[in-house]
């Protein structure tokens, strides 16, 4: 394994494992808020427990994030150093305010967490707000720094360097509105529907019903509404990278050839050497009209590209296509569940559909890592697009594959230590809460 393969091994190994709790991170301080919210209004004490146990889960998932955002930023420097030699002053500012972000949201969950019979009760609950707010505005503060390598603006390159810096131009830059909000909403919908699934599953074994199906609402609700706008953000998004990155939206739909009507591909597997696509179903005219809005436009194929400055095309073809598929099914149940709550039945506590909740558990976190990937690989060969290549930025230093598998290592039993956690949890929360004289038993009205 090359110097250049083992950094970005570990590189996507780090990432891939610190953006599921980024997301949740993000979005399950919203879920509390809102049993919060029903408890401070109703005095329910199946909201109160819920709040609580929410509460606990959120400390836990936002230390390890803090942890394993903090070796990310680490790598970016011991791993990468030609990079943030040329860029760190560009793009130093989004990091800074991530920086200033992330402080806020660990006071806020520091002072809820501690304020319980402390506070003013609708301070307490402001604190819980505040922090899925600071929350999602560290996600697109980090997303501004990764949509400038997408979209690389505010700077003159001379010379290998930058010159005329803007910090507030590279900040928000071409790409960071669109990639900041598709982000968002993909971490809403991998959540909710993450939350969903796990209170679904603890339904069906028809423990403390009531508090489950609750949880399972709340959280449906958010990861439903984040999954029918999210084919709005995607075709947004999309039309943007086929204005600033052709050579990504052709890997994407392994679109080799340059023409009108050009089609996409449902599945199939690229032939970077035969510029060919096999075993897909090919629909003419639908990529013109998803790129430019009209079936006749010509879109530019990879063969108007240097085949050493394609990305790997297999597998950003895949990624994207796994992305997709699992947004649109995720969509459909949405519609299912919305439907059942517009004729207010009861069919989301039947069997067959906390079933499919169930099933749905790691769907919305395996679309963001594959939406990751399309949107780093994508980019390869460069790491700022068009201005400096990733294996110009290397570490020169030996041996990086000996970090990377124990980094590897670490991840592995983090995620064991965190799963045994939330289990331990959700015993106890059973524990308690059947303590305090829940009727365990066929489900109570609305």
């Amino acid at each position: 394994m090359t110097n250049l393969l083992a950094a970005r091994s570990q590189m996507a190994i780090s990432l891939g494992f610190h953006i599921i709790f980024a997301a949740i991170g993000m979005t399950m301080p919203f879920f509390m808020s809102v049993a919060h919210w029903k408890w401070l209004r109703t005095g329910d004490e199946t909201y109160h427990a819920l709040t609580k146990a929410w509460s606990k889960g959120v400390a836990m998932l936002f230390a390890t994030g803090a942890v394993s955002g903090t070796v990310l930023s680490f790598e970016l420097g011991l791993l990468w150093p030609g990079f943030m030699e040329k860029s760190g002053a560009v793009i130093g500012m989004p990091f800074s305010w991530e920086g200033t972000a992330f402080f806020v949201e660990a006071i806020a969950i520091g002072v809820y967490l501690y304020g319980w019979n402390r506070l003013p009760k609708w301070t307490h609950w402001a604190c819980g707000l505040v922090v899925g707010i600071a929350g999602v505005v560290s996600g697109i503060f980090v997303t501004c720094a990764n949509a400038w390598m997408n979209a690389p603006t505010g700077f003159d390159w001379v010379n290998g360097e930058a010159i005329n810096i803007d910090p507030f131009k590279a900040m928000f830059n071409p790409a960071w509105l669109q990639m900041g909000l598709h982000m968002t909403i993909a971490a809403f919908q991998a959540t909710g529907f993450g939350v969903a699934g796990i209170h679904a599953f603890l339904y069906l074994r028809n423990r403390h019903i009531e508090l489950h199906k609750r949880a399972m609402i709340i959280a449906l609700v958010f990861g439903a509404v984040a999954s029918l706008i999210m084919p709005f953000s995607g075709d947004v998004n999309a039309k943007s990278i086929a204005k600033r990155q052709p050579e990504k939206l052709a890997a994407m739909e392994a679109h080799f050839h340059t023409g009108a009507k050009a089609p996409i591909w449902i599945g199939g597997i690229p032939n970077e050497k035969n510029r060919s696509v096999r075993y897909g179903i090919k629909i003419p005219g639908i990529l013109s009209f998803l790129s430019f809005g009209n079936f006749d436009a010509v879109v530019a194929g990879l063969e108007e590209f240097p085949e050493d400055e394609w990305p790997p095309v297999a597998i950003v073809h895949s990624a994207f296509q796994i992305m997709v598929g699992i947004g649109f099914l995720l969509a459909a149940v949405s519609l299912l569940f919305i439907i059942f709550r517009i004729r207010k039945k009861q069919e989301y506590a039947r069997n067959w559909f906390l079933w499919i909740l169930t099933a749905c558990i790691p769907l919305g976190f395996i679309a963001i890592e594959a939406g990751w990937v399309v949107t780093e690989v994508g980019r390869q060969p460069w790491i700022i697009y068009r201005i400096l290549k990733t294996a110009d930025t290397v570490t020169p230093m030996p041996g990086v594959v000996a970090p990377m598998v124990m980094f590897s290592g670490v991840y592995l039993l983090l995620a064991v230590v965190v799963t045994w956690l939330m289990a331990r949890q959700i015993r106890k929360l059973h524990e308690d809460f059947g303590a305090k004289g829940e009727v365990i038993g066929p489900d109570t009205p609305e």
